[in-house]
């Protein structure tokens, strides 16, 4: 059974630029998860410091202000205010959120600036940067954008690609232009400080040698990062606004916000403890080797955390080093990301208007982006509630809490508590799982296991026939109520850190004093206080519906056309079966290095045999939807049998180093056939003959497959995704009902799927 351990736990949350209002990808990426994380340890009795702010100095900022006309300090305390309510409203509790325009931080990255200078570590060089003649001034990172060399991504910013997470110096950029006039930079000498990044390579090797335990994302990024040489990179840029050098002759420059933003995790630590009345508090957490640091933030900042805040902290030295960072990927909407910069945002307050924030809290935990990009749909979110959160977990607080109610009104005896030792060891059993999951930061089968108890307790409730044993055996009634209220006290203390208000007031139905933090998580199996008089409950969490805009852009997507003829275009295609499935284990073949053996669930249990342990882990495929060909006659592979195919995109052809597995864009039950609209005749298939389908993967722009510039007829389609290619048509690969075919990672346009 769960053991409750007392310690110390830091966690520093990425810091949102203040340009605009977050949204749901940033709940989803790096909001939600910290919370749920502190909650989390503080019910096991943990002191938690969770930090983070606004990022007052962005490059964005200064893109919108001068957009608005105004000036950058008004657009990021604007968006500060804004984003700061949004996040309480969202019911995500810091320890402090700040900003990076505050006389606190200016002192602490001034202060490191210093001693990174004085240990040799900061050095002056002449560097090329963009600049524009037109506008007369050098172009920071968002000024530029271009075509990126290594993935072909256009509308790239000058630093870093967003979707190979490729890093650029000056110059790297194809087809560069000013974001302002559209004109092309020139490249001029200008001169700044730089951070010699070079001298932390042995360092950070021996740093990563025991973070086994990082998501392969992180470990990936960061091996590449080091694989490619740590190059000593700038932390001074050419702009007016941010923090200036704490140097003389310096005017015109400020200190670069990829250096000065991660110190904000130590400033703010270092603010809170003086808000607090505690000024050395933050030692405690800092300098303590037994304190584990969290980060939580996007796949796009791993570098940042991985690489250059654990240099900057061996330079500064006698300061704690991240413990781990679990990156999220992106949450994607039609097949986008979810972006302020780029559109397409579904910003928190409005989203907070529609509806109770716990309600979204629970639907982005079972679908968050934590290993892969995952897709948010309103009809899904719809489906989900309705059918989960409500059907299960509410129908059984409910159900549980009025019945009691009604024919008890209090907290019933037991007899020789033999009810309450079969539900218990079910509750220790779902908590130790939780438990562990939790730990880990693996949110979506912590949820799970929440969600797995709820339905235990509707089936305990179900097989105990109260309505009947309450007019038959009204004390043997009552034995099997209170252990019904024993399961609903366990899931009230699980769903806190997910689900915190209605949680409260589930705790309040049943009579209880305090909240489920003052309980914590150890009290799950504690009995609970007999001949306590119950509330009048009511249910918290009721069905939701579509926005009325949102439900008509659903209502209008149409299914695949159907070409004509078997024997025209895609005749192959009508011969492959090919359906989604769930992947419910994963193990090394044994005499394969390259092999995993699967099983999956694709509406009935098969063996796969897939090579893919180049490019994923184990952990990472358990509980990922896959689609397979499912009709493929099985063959012998190394020795073990493969029951079909699971089908994933190469970019090889094209220069490229990705494999991606193809999914479904939504949750849809495992079986389902993905036939184009066809008429599949289902026969069994030999490999050969599905080798002369043609299946690529490829963004969609102004209603054309981009790959192979074909007009696709679908509407409401992803902006990725793999379509069936036959000469001069193309469909895309979809289960005829708008659920169509992507990619769990980025690739480049045209990858081949095999």
């Amino acid at each position: 059974m769960f053991t409750a351990i007392m310690s110390k736990v830091f966690i520093g949350v990425a810091w949102p630029y203040a340009n605009g209002t977050i949204h749901l990808g940033h709940l989803a990426g790096s909001l939600l998860p910290p919370d749920i994380f502190n909650r989390y340890n503080r019910m096991k009795g943990n002191e938690v410091m969770m930090v983070s702010g606004s990022d007052m100095h962005g490059t964005p900022i200064t893109v919108t202000a001068e957009k608005e006309r105004t000036t950058p300090e008004a657009i990021a305390e604007k968006f500060h205010a804004i984003n700061k309510k949004a996040i309480e409203d969202m019911r995500i509790e810091f320890s402090l959120f700040t900003k990076t325009n505050t006389a606190n931080h200016k002192e602490v990255v001034h202060d490191i600036f210093k001693k990174l200078l004085d240990k040799g570590l900061l050095y002056k060089k002449e560097t090329m940067q963009y600049y524009c003649k037109k506008c007369s001034k050098f172009l920071p990172d968002r000024y530029v954008e271009g075509v990126c060399p290594k993935c072909g991504a256009e509308n790239t910013r000058s630093d870093q690609c967003d979707s190979c997470g490729t890093t650029f110096e000056t110059g790297d950029l194809k087809q560069p232009v000013c974001v302002h006039c559209r004109s092309e930079p020139q490249i001029r000498a200008t001169e700044h400080f730089f951070l010699k990044l070079s001298a932390f390579r042995d360092d950070l090797l021996d740093y990563l040698k025991d973070k086994t335990y990082w998501r392969p994302n992180v470990e990936t990024f960061t091996t590449n990062w080091l694989k490619d040489g740590l190059k000593d990179r700038p932390i001074t840029r050419d702009m007016e606004w941010g923090i200036p050098l704490p140097v003389d002759g310096w005017k015109g420059k400020v200190i670069y916000v990829w250096f000065e933003a991660v110190i904000g995790y130590l400033s703010a630590s270092k603010e809170y403890s003086q808000l607090i009345g505690r000024p050395e508090l933050w030692k405690e957490f800092w300098t303590d080797r037994d304190v584990k640091h969290y980060y939580f933030h996007g796949k796009d900042n791993i570098p940042f955390h991985s690489i250059i805040w654990p240099s900057i902290l061996m330079g500064y030295g006698s300061l704690n080093l991240p413990y781990d960072m679990p990156a999220n990927e992106y949450l994607m909407f039609k097949g986008g990301k979810l972006s302020k910069s780029r559109g397409g945002a579904i910003d928190i307050p409005s989203v907070i208007q529609r509806f109770d924030p716990d309600v979204m809290r629970y639907y982005l935990s079972i679908t968050m982006p934590d290993t892969h990009d995952s897709e948010f749909s309103w009809e899904e979110f719809q489906i989900k509630v309705n059918n989960e959160l409500v059907s299960a977990l509410g129908n059984y607080y409910h159900r549980s809490l009025s019945f009691t109610k009604k024919n008890f009104s209090s907290i019933p005896g037991t007899r020789n508590g033999d009810e309450l030792k079969i539900v218990n060891e079910e509750i220790a059993k779902a908590m130790n799982e939780y438990d562990s999951y939790m730990a880990g930061c693996d949110f979506k089968k912590a949820m799970k296991a929440v969600m797995d108890l709820s339905r235990f307790g509707n089936r305990y409730f179900d097989s105990k026939k109260p309505w009947a044993s309450v007019k038959e055996n009204k004390e043997e009634c009552g034995e099997a109520m209170n252990a019904s209220l024993q399961i609903v006290k366990a899931l009230t203390l699980m769903a806190w850190p997910f689900m915190p208000h209605s949680s409260e007031r589930i705790w309040k139905f049943l009579g209880l004093e305090g909240g489920p933090l003052d309980c914590g998580l150890s009290g799950c199996t504690v009995p609970l206080p007999i001949g306590t008089e119950l509330p009048e409950p009511v249910p918290v969490y009721t069905r939701v519906e579509l926005p009325k805009e949102e439900e008509a852009k659903e209502q209008k997507k149409e299914p695949a056309p159907a070409p004509a003829a078997a024997s025209g275009p895609f005749a192959d295609m009508r011969r492959a079966d090919i359906r989604v499935a769930e992947i419910l284990h994963a193990e090394e073949h044994p005499d394969a290095e390259k092999l995993f053996r699967l099983k999956i669930d694709a509406g009935e249990e098969r063996q796969l045999v897939a090579g893919l342990r180049a490019y994923y882990r184990k952990e990472e495929l358990i509980g990922r939807k896959i689609l397979v060909v499912y009709n493929l006659k099985p063959a012998k592979l190394r020795g073990l049998m493969s029951q079909g195919m699971l089908l994933a995109a190469d970019d090889e052809a094209l220069g490229g180093t990705t494999v991606a597995l193809l999914r479904p864009s939504k949750d849809v039950p495992n079986g389902t056939r993905f036939t184009c609209g066809l008429d599949i005749n289902g026969n069994e298939i030999e490999y050969k003959d599905f080798q002369k389908v043609t299946i690529k993967v490829s963004s969609i722009k102004d209603g054309k497959f981009v790959s192979e510039g074909i007009a696709i007829k679908e509407k409401g389609a992803p902006q990725r995704a793999a379509a069936v290619i036959d000469g001069k048509d193309a469909v895309l690969l979809s289960d005829g009902n708008g659920c169509y075919a992507v990619v769990d990672r980025e690739i480049k346009d045209g990858a081949n799927v095999r």
